[in-house]
């Protein structure tokens, strides 16, 4: 990445982050915020459901009938 890149994302991490800590830290939080380890029961719901999906759709489309190439 060229110089103009790495200047341009250092300054939105530290807009960011200004923002964060000041104008955002007093926004109204949601229900799932009060949950303990939510986020990260939801990641491991997300990760076993892409598992589950990425196994089903491979036995559809990717994997053949065993005799496939004796016809």
């Amino acid at each position: 990445m060229k110089n103009w890149h790495w200047i341009a994302l250092g300054i939105l991490l530290i807009t960011s982050l200004i923002l964060e800590f000041t104008y955002l830290a007093d926004y109204a939080s949601h229900w799932w915020n009060h949950v303990p380890a939510f986020y990260a029961l939801w990641g491991g719901l997300g990760c076993a459901a892409l598992i589950f999906i990425s196994k089903g759709l491979g036995k559809i489309f990717i994997l053949s009938d065993e005799d496939y190439y004796d016809a």
